[in-house]
């Protein structure tokens, strides 16, 4: 059997395996469930050594000063069980109405948003891989915000499909990272919403920039746009509470620098963004995905500019 029938057969298990979960996820209570997910994040843990050890050592870089190995060591285990309910949250959410949504989050500060969409200079939502966040896709959309949601393609065409279904579900649009740019910005032109991360190393446009007291490779996007189209930038992150309700927490808009260098802006503003998110995370560290290589590119001139960081 060749590698790209391996490859079909490992996708369509995948697939298989995906269905079953929401299904299961759909008609499971909220607290079996995210109790059984948790408890299988906690057997990843025991499991997957190589990944339990990325885990450890990202948050040794970033918290090597400020905690022991012993109690990195136990976060550790506390992501990989947060994991487990966020991805467990994220299945359940996937087939459920506006109104199970509705009764199991809440949310503070959204009118920080409704101020900014209302002013029609069009919205960018800053958020993270924190929490069960692509509910955020959702969240947007059912708050009348006409969000375009920018994501990463995934290598499956079939799972792709079904990832972008969940997140058009009420209404988002699903816009591949660094497609389709003059129709983004046209959108927030005309008063609509996008949400954009930025936590991750990925293969974009980036500066470097401080994150947890080290020097790591930025995605720009959310500052370029936002400078190009002078847009809003409202923070939103979501988590999970104990009681396994969705918190989602908005924040007031982002003042960015302008000084007329468009390259100091980038870096200015990207580190402004960066911390915003960073102070968030460090709210929720078992909730972050710790298991991304964050740091993984390195300045490679003295300007720490790159725009091929790898994945």
């Amino acid at each position: 059997m060749d590698k790209a029938a391996r490859k079909r057969i490992k996708y369509k298990l995948l697939k298989n395996f995906v269905v079953v979960l929401l299904h299961t996820a759909s008609w499971t209570p909220r607290k079996v469930w995210l109790a059984l997910c948790g408890s299988l994040g906690q057997v990843a843990w025991a499991l997957f050594g190589s990944q339990r050890a990325l885990t450890e050592e990202h948050l040794t870089l970033a918290y090597g000063s400020e905690k022991s190995a012993g109690e990195i060591r136990k976060l550790a285990r506390q992501v990989f069980r947060g994991l487990g309910r966020n991805a467990g949250w994220v299945l359940r959410n996937a087939r459920s109405s506006r109104e199970r949504f509705e009764k199991e989050s809440i949310r503070h500060g959204e009118h920080y948003a409704d101020e900014a969409f209302k002013s029609g200079r069009g919205v960018i939502f800053l958020t993270a891989h924190l929490g069960p966040f692509e509910c955020l896709a959702h969240e947007f959309a059912l708050r009348g915000y006409q969000p375009f949601i920018v994501g990463t393609r995934l290598k499956d065409p079939v799972l792709n499909d079904m990832l972008t279904a969940s997140r058009e579900k009420f209404g988002a649009v699903s816009i591949e990272r660094g497609k389709e740019t003059y129709r983004t910005m046209k959108h927030l032109r005309s008063g609509g919403s996008m949400a954009i991360l930025i936590d991750q190393d990925t293969v974009v446009k980036s500066v470097f920039v401080d994150f947890f007291g080290k020097s790591c490779a930025t995605p720009v996007g959310a500052t370029l746009i936002a400078l190009k189209t002078g847009a809003a930038v409202i923070p939103v992150f979501s988590h999970l509470n104990s009681d396994g309700f969705l918190e989602i927490n908005y924040y007031p808009e982002v003042r960015l620098e302008r000084t007329g260098n468009e390259e100091e802006d980038l870096v200015v503003n990207t580190q402004i963004l960066t911390t915003i998110i960073e102070n968030e995370i460090r709210k929720h560290p078992e909730q972050w995905v710790w298991l991304h290589k964050r740091w993984k590119t390195r300045p490679v001139t003295n300007d720490e500019f790159t725009t091929d960081a790898p994945a």
